[in-house]
């Protein structure tokens, strides 16, 4: 096997830690007015200095900040490009107790456009902290998928003034927006981002593929619209940079919000892409078995999310040997990965496990991507 030094890793993640208390603190100082933006960023800065080094520590190649300047992975993104309006999504409690997370309000009202930086200042610091704590690594972003700019609405979440129709004109003017960023984080040293997608696999879930019909959407030709919806956005990379997808099932409070096998979207994920790699979770029976990974084109990586973030249980390394060996039989080895199946706080909230589980989950991907792959 040869070693990878270009992203994804051989050992990577998706992104986003548990946060310190002390950060989770100051959030809450500045929501009740008691200390100003500014104080929290310094805050924020001392906490993401922390987690570079313990990404550092624990054998990571490629590095985030953490997710922590954001409260939730995809609102924060996407309300700060012009003609976007969101909503907090609301905790809702379910009939057996347990939590989960109503689906945010995402409205285009007008034109979509990028009228700023939108991650450019929080990679400055990453990367300055990168260059000085973990040298030789590599700073990632992570950004939400431009996708969710319409599965969540369908047509009645993007405004008919602005677009009358939606192809091209709307997919054209959002992947203008996006590639705008791209390029942006590019002149600021930027190699590596993913995209965090959602919908590619809600869409292998049945309630939610009814759910889509209910919106006038048709759930099999929807996959193969997205993949052209994001070849606009991989046509407008810099050159030299990574870009990556990752698919989710829902991460809120080791909650879930869809299952399903990868089947019904995966000729268009990743046959029809051209991204250069995939995050995809596999770390339990709602992924269903690897026979989609035979659609994978020459030459991409799929990271296979084979430790879960929902629970502090460590896996066995053996097991996992055994599930990257039945996944190399429908995909070559070379092209494959290890991660986690998610971040460990998508959300401000967290994950329900210690922060003592997230290292160890992590040395265990290296361990097991060190033995696998020899490097």
């Amino acid at each position: 096997m040869t070693a990878r030094t270009t992203p994804p890793f051989r050992a990577d993640h998706v992104g986003s830690f548990l946060r310190p208390p002390y950060l989770l603190e100051a959030r809450e100082k500045k929501a009740r007015g008691e200390i100003t933006a500014e104080q929290l960023r310094a805050v924020e800065d001392q906490a993401i200095t922390e987690i570079v080094q313990f990404q550092r520590d624990v054998g990571m190649q490629a590095i985030t900040d953490g997710e922590f300047r954001r409260t939730y992975f995809h609102i924060d993104f996407l309300e700060q490009l012009g003609g976007v309006a969101t909503e907090i999504p609301l905790s809702v409690q379910q009939a057996d107790g347990s939590v989960k997370l109503a689906p945010p309000v995402i409205k285009v009202t007008g034109k979509v456009r990028h009228v700023k930086d939108i991650q450019r200042a929080d990679f400055e610091y990453l990367k300055s902290q990168v260059e000085q704590h973990a040298p030789g690594c590599t700073p990632k972003v992570t950004i939400p998928s431009p996708t969710m700019l319409h599965f969540r609405g369908g047509r009645a979440g993007i405004d008919r003034v602005a677009y009358p129709e939606l192809d091209p004109v709307f997919y054209d003017d959002v992947a203008k927006a996006y590639g705008e960023e791209l390029q942006s984080l590019y002149d600021a040293g930027c190699r590596y981002v993913q995209m965090d997608d959602t919908n590619l696999a809600y869409l292998c879930d049945e309630k939610m593929r009814e759910a889509a019909r209910q919106r006038g959407d048709d759930p099999n030709e929807l996959p193969h619209r997205y993949a052209q919806f994001i070849n606009k956005v991989v046509a407008l990379k810099p050159a030299g940079m990574t870009l990556a997808m990752h698919l989710c099932r829902g991460n809120f409070k080791s909650t879930y919000a869809a299952e399903g096998n990868y089947e019904p979207v995966a000729e268009a994920l990743l046959s029809e892409m051209n991204l250069d790699a995939y995050f995809m979770e596999y770390d339990d029976e709602r992924s269903g078995d690897f026979r989609p990974l035979r659609f994978l084109k020459p030459g991409k990586i799929v990271v296979l999310g084979l430790v879960t973030t929902k629970f502090g249980r460590l896996e066995n390394k053996d097991d996992l040997k055994r599930r990257i060996d039945e996944a190399a039989k429908y995909a070559p080895l070379d092209q494959l990965c290890l991660s986690p199946q998610c971040g460990f706080s998508s959300t401000v909230h967290g994950n329900l496990i210690a922060v003592e589980d997230q290292r160890r989950k992590l040395a265990l991907v290296v361990e097991v991507a060190r033995e696998v792959w020899g490097t």
